[in-house]
């Protein structure tokens, strides 16, 4: 199976010896190279290659053989000793990495398109190295909650994607006592489902309580798929220290007052029978619970913690913008900050760096939950009004990079959180990895490449100006993005066709 350290195959291939066979382009690409269709390259049999792949569980010199859509082999060490049949693109010193998996973005399609919409959404995704998200079920109309409702957003969604995209259902108080609703929805396919325990802002999905929760992990446990649960609940007896007396809406304190980590230490401790429940042996064994954008690194994080000791079958996930803000950054009258849960203060961005690295959270997602511009009041600034939401989805990487050099992390650390183990928790066992065998979902990207947020960058959202990061600097930039081998972003530019694939669970 392999060779010498210095150029190994997996798996093994006979290499050709004649210079004349070998295509070699130097990346990054003339505008001649531009291909029609699905993809910018010309050809559906390639190799890439760079001193920089995240692979095999190492960073370092390899060449990655794309056929068909699949990694075929991967030639590990100085990949120039080879002489390779098929064209090799050579990126020299950029990194070649799993494309990132986005399990939290919400895309507004249908019924909310002047939100966001698919197009806008996966352009933005592909430009910012994600190859693969999963749609949330709310802020389309109708929300996704039924089979019926699965069926129009596949519609659609239909010749929009730009990468690949699933979904996931949403858990309701209608459909919570209705498993043959909810085998309806997951046998649709549905890659599981999602619930508030709080209000959620949409009509049309109200939340959850916990025999809510208990009954629809009965009927994922079957699929053994697994559900998402925004954790934020109003306490019983709420604290002396929250909102009273005359409030200032433009004040980041006062919305930061309005929703304590209390709710989210509620949230969770109210989870933990079913979080039992998930053990073997349990009511629920099969099923899994995914706490979303966990904000608390306090007592929430720590019961999450006693729960994964316990053997429940739990997971948590964290976003960038509560990794790069703090609360005292946080401009007063500047909603583009508002999200539920909030950004909170700078000791609590410190240890949710720590519990990342020291893996108590599991990976990252965008929640890329932007809205019309005027919904976010930003003349007005009212944090207590204006739409809650972070506009993400194309600087996730960057901003992970950027915010994260100080912590010293790794290339291997970002594909775990942001390809591997969000790929496990979607059930998707051939993607999160360069591996062969695996779909060709590949960023290519220089982590050195610095570049500021300003109105020169292209940006592909559908509003720019509602996002937080406008203005910053960030290192990292993407060169390339391949969805199943075809190579749909380069310098700029999208492949003339969205040709990514709808996944359906089976």
């Amino acid at each position: 199976m392999a060779a010498s350290a210095k150029g190994r195959l997996v798996p093994v291939l006979a290499v050709a010896a004649a210079l004349a066979a070998v295509l070699l382009y130097r990346a990054p690409f003339s505008k001649s190279l531009g291909g029609e269709g699905c993809s910018l390259l010309p050809h559906d049999h390639f190799w890439i290659a760079s001193d920089r792949v995240v692979t095999l569980g190492r960073v370092g010199p390899a060449a990655v053989e794309v056929k068909g859509g699949l990694i075929n082999a991967i030639a590990v060490g100085d990949y120039r000793n080879f002489v390779l049949r098929r064209p090799l693109i050579d990126y020299g010193d950029a990194v070649i990495m799993p494309g990132l998996i986005d399990v939290h973005a919400h895309l507004d399609e249908p019924g909310r398109e002047e939100w966001e919409g698919f197009s806008t959404g996966t352009r933005a995704a592909a430009a910012g190295g994600i190859t693969t998200l999963v749609d949330m079920p709310l802020n389309s109309f109708p929300s996704t909650v039924s089979e019926e409702t699965l069926k129009l957003k596949l519609e659609a969604a239909r010749d929009k994607l730009y990468v690949d995209v699933g979904f996931w259902g949403g858990l309701v108080p209608e459909n919570a006592f209705n498993p043959s609703a909810l085998e309806s929805l997951l046998n649709a396919g549905v890659l599981g489902l999602k619930s508030f325990m709080c209000p959620s802002g949409i009509n049309d999905f109200p939340m959850t309580n916990l025999t809510h929760i208990e009954e629809g992990l009965v009927t994922l446990a079957k699929y053994k798929r697994p559900l998402l649960i925004h954790a934020e609940r109003i306490p019983d007896v709420e604290d002396d220290d929250g909102l009273d007396g005359e409030l200032d809406p433009r004040s980041y304190a006062t919305y930061l007052k309005s929703r304590p980590p209390a709710w989210e230490e509620s949230a969770i401790r109210d989870l933990q029978r079913a979080m039992k429940d998930t053990e073997a042996g349990g009511r629920s064994e099969g099923a899994h619970i995914h706490i979303v954008h966990l904000s608390d690194a306090k007592t929430s994080l720590e019961l999450m913690k006693d729960a994964k000791r316990s053997g429940a079958s739990v997971t948590v996930e964290t976003c960038p913008h509560y990794l790069a803000f703090s609360a005292d950054e946080v401009p007063d009258g500047d909603t583009r900050f508002k999200c539920a849960p909030p950004i909170r203060d700078g000791m609590n961005r410190e240890n949710l760096w720590k519990a990342l690295l020291d893996g108590h959270i599991d990976m990252l997602s965008s929640d890329h939950s932007p809205s019309a511009p005027d919904l976010k009041l930003m003349e007005e600034g009212n944090f207590l009004k204006a739409w809650g939401g972070i506009s993400s989805l194309q600087f996730v990487l960057p901003v992970t990079w950027s915010y994260g050099k100080k912590y010293g992390i790794t290339l291997n650390q970002l594909a775990a959180w942001w390809s591997e183990n969000p790929a496990k928790l979607a059930g998707q066992k051939n993607k999160g990895a360069i591996l062969p065998g695996y779909h060709a979902d590949i960023v290519v990207w220089k982590p050195e490449a610095q570049f500021e947020l300003d109105d020169s960058h292209s940006v592909y959202h559908k509003h720019r100006n509602i996002s937080a990061y406008l203005g910053k600097e960030l290192s990292g930039k993407v060169l390339s993005t391949f969805v199943r081998g075809n190579l749909v972003f380069a310098e700029d530019k999208h492949a003339k066709a969205a040709c990514g694939v709808q996944i359906l669970a089976k």
